[in-house]
């Protein structure tokens, strides 16, 4: 009975967890990674506004994802100006993609 209730109990927390991984906004992603030192959703920092990033390349599908994502863990220069933004090895491919997706739902629905 105590190996079926441990096993409950490891289920029930790795559900848990996923539920609260997947409840984390693309927002706080943001400030957790400490993008938000460089950008704002709609005013230049150093950085570009998020919403600049998101029309510039909104409706070009999981290539852009991955090309953003790419962007965010290995940095770039000349797309947005002279500074360039540094490489964010800290942030996990995964962490990456899903910033990317939600940077490109920042764009205003087309009509």
């Amino acid at each position: 009975m105590h190996l079926k209730s441990s096993l409950l109990l490891a289920v029930a927390c790795a559900v848990g967890a996923g539920a609260a991984h997947a409840q984390t906004t693309g927002l706080d992603l943001a400030k957790n990674k400490a993008c938000m030192a460089c950008h704002q959703v709609e005013a230049k920092r150093v950085g570009p506004p998020l919403k600049s990033v998101a029309e510039r390349y909104a409706g070009q599908g999981d290539a852009m994802v991955d090309y953003l994502a790419g962007k965010i863990r290995g940095g770039g220069r000349g797309a947005w100006g002279a500074v360039p933004m540094p490489a964010q090895t800290q942030v996990s491919p995964e962490d990456a993609r899903h910033l990317a997706e939600w940077i490109l739902s920042l764009a205003p629905a087309k009509q």
